[in-house]
């Protein structure tokens, strides 16, 4: 059996589609999809795209987003 790093290197070599695939894999062998989860936020996602076409919210941007993010964390 090829080592951890002869795996990696190994990977890394792939075409960048080959290895989205091997994350994906990996990703899901850790945290396997849950159909449940995934409808439950499907319909929290179509809400909140409701509630923003009804104008009931409002957008706010990624660069504000990451604003608010920086500034709580770095006072």
């Amino acid at each position: 059996m090829p080592s951890t790093t002869e795996i990696i290197h190994g990977a890394e070599s792939l075409p960048v589609e080959e290895r989205m695939l091997v994350v994906d894999s990996l990703l899901r062998s850790l945290n396997p999809p849950d159909p449940e989860m995934d409808r439950k936020w499907a319909a929290v996602a179509k809400r909140r795209l409701n509630e923003l076409h009804l104008g009931k919210v409002k957008a706010v941007s990624g660069d504000e987003v990451f604003e608010k993010i920086r500034l709580r964390f770095t006072g």
